[in-house]
């Protein structure tokens, strides 16, 4: 089971494995306050894309174009081998909740819901050959 969650959302006894997916570590945070087991930054958007989305240099893009740059930055090398590593545990039966910005309340637009998607098709294409 993949769910996703805000980091800052309070940790639930199905959570399972909480994996931070954010390119940045949430700033004044202390260590010992962290709600997460391990943090995969490579799982976040880039610093462009994500200063892209949010205007920092420009008008900011829109989701469509936020989520085709997404995709496709998931596709490189480093990226496919952690979402296959996550689909190889998803298929071992662990559970896993995917966590991203808590100033992210939308989960249909953001990357968090992206990515979950993406495991769950490395399970299903893992389970169908």
């Amino acid at each position: 089971m993949i769910k996703t969650r805000r980091w800052n959302d309070p940790p639930e006894p199905d959570d399972g494995f909480r994996l931070l997916i954010c390119r940045y570590r949430p700033r004044a945070l202390r260590k010992e306050n962290e709600t997460w087991k391990e943090w995969w930054k490579d799982l976040g958007p880039s610093r462009e894309l994500h200063a892209d989305y949010y205007g920092k240099h420009g008008p900011p893009i829109g989701w469509e174009v936020y989520r085709q740059r997404y995709l496709a930055q998931m596709q490189e090398e480093k990226p496919r081998q952690l979402i296959a590593q996550l689909a190889d545990r998803v298929r071992a039966g662990e559970s896993i909740t995917l966590l991203c910005s808590s100033a992210c309340e939308d989960p249909a637009r953001c990357h968090r819901t992206l990515l979950q998607g993406l495991i769950e098709e490395q399970v299903r294409q893992g389970r169908d050959s």
